[in-house]
């Protein structure tokens, strides 16, 4: 009998508070499907099945905060029977309380007067928290997520539609977020012996590539430079194995395959870094679909918990921040971080001539346990030389 236990979606998670169950008792399962709904500071985010097989027992109900490790399901494998009955895990009730800010798991349909029980209003935090700031009726708005569920999206549209509606005042929706990011940069700053190295990269062969590449395509199909920095940074990481993985428990864990974090920002504020996997063997179209998607549903709710637990290294762009460089602090248990300012133009010497040219701020912010200065030197030697020979991307 196998364990399913609540995951760890980051190094700023403890606990997480189960939705909704998807699937029940009786139901067979593969590694991969989507078995639960779970709200942390970051989100609601689905949850994926680590290994295949029968669900034999629901060990936790829905509305139930529990610590990361926490057995949520007992799992029946290939081969066995069924097992003796297991006492659930002795979790406290949380006290109820008046909930000032719309939850996940609390906001319900208006019950008919023929309903017996009314369904639950699938709702991300950050759209309900959304929803509370614009005086948005939650349970009024069109769900165009997953399931039916209401989107940021959703509200926002919403809100737009009902001009009359008046801001609640309140704590800011991304308050909770903003203190679980600060808890994990602390901890990342206290553990970590950071080493910071910066390059500056020639973009002019890249952009002028992507000119001539996004002319035939169609406006919904055309890449961005972010596309051709992901796709750099996956491929200098198959040279860099010591860049990418996680230090855990006192040793260096190489990642399983290069699943590239992209730092995306929340409109309700806060940060999510989500994995990209396996992003060094997908083509640019793929990339830049990826990444568009990995966006709408970071922002909307929908993202999958092995998005969240399997980053093996960290990308932020702050170019559209009008950053010109950035020197990030690591996202533990991660030994790197890269960080890309805004495209400038400068003057640079070529064939002894001086000539303006779009260039580029790349950083690198590397855990000393796991590297050194001379391997993030090559690093970023690889992802300039990568640059400069965009077609082969």
């Amino acid at each position: 009998m196998s364990e399913f236990r609540m995951p760890s979606l980051g190094a700023d998670m403890e606990a997480g508070t189960l939705v909704e169950w998807l699937r029940k008792p009786g139901d067979v399962v593969k590694r991969g499907d989507i078995v639960a709904v779970v709200e942390t500071e970051k989100g609601a985010i689905e949850i994926e099945i680590f290994q295949s097989g029968e669900i034999e027992r629901l060990l936790v109900e829905p509305g139930i905060k529990v610590p990361v490790g926490t057995p949520l399901a007992l799992l029946r494998v290939a081969g066995e029977t069924a097992a003796e009955p297991v006492r659930p895990p002795a979790i406290p009730r949380p006290a109820p309380a008046k909930p000032t800010v719309p939850h996940l798991a609390a906001i319900t349909r208006p019950a008919t007067a023929t309903a017996t029980a009314a369904p639950r209003l699938r709702i991300s935090p950050a759209a309900a928290g959304r929803a509370a700031a614009l005086g948005v009726d939650a349970r009024t708005v069109t769900g165009t997520g997953p399931g039916g569920a209401v989107t940021l999206a959703d509200v926002e549209a919403a809100a737009v539609a009902k001009p009359a509606a008046k801001p609640v005042p309140g704590r800011p929706a991304g308050e909770a977020m903003r203190h679980a990011i600060a808890t994990a940069m602390a901890r990342s700053k206290r553990e970590i012996p950071h080493y910071y190295l910066g390059s500056t990269i020639d973009m002019g062969r890249a952009l002028a590539w992507l000119e001539s590449a996004n002319r035939a395509r169609p406006v919904p199909q055309r890449l961005l430079y972010g596309a051709l920095l992901l796709k750099a940074v996956a491929r200098a990481l198959a040279d860099a194995p010591d860049l990418n993985g996680t230090w855990v428990d006192g040793a260096f864990r190489p990642g399983e395959g290069i699943h590239v974090g992209w730092a995306i920002s929340l409109r309700t504020g806060g940060l999510i870094a989500p994995a990209i996997h396996d992003a060094d063997r997908k083509s640019l179209d793929e990339l830049m679909s990826a990444l568009r998607d990995l966006v709408k549903r970071a922002r909307g709710g929908g993202l999958r918990s092995s998005e969240l637990s399997d980053p093996t290294m960290t990308v932020t762009n702050l170019g559209e921040q009008g950053v010109e460089s950035v020197y990030g602090v690591i996202f533990p248990p991660q030994v790197a971080l890269v960080g890309f300012g805004r495209i400038t133009r400068r003057p640079m010497c070529i064939d002894d001539t001086i000539v303006a040219r779009p260039v580029i701020q790349a950083s690198l912010s590397g855990d000393h346990r796991a590297s050194d200065g001379h391997r993030g030197g090559l690093f970023l030697a690889a992802i300039e030389r990568l640059l400069q020979e965009p077609e082969g991307l």
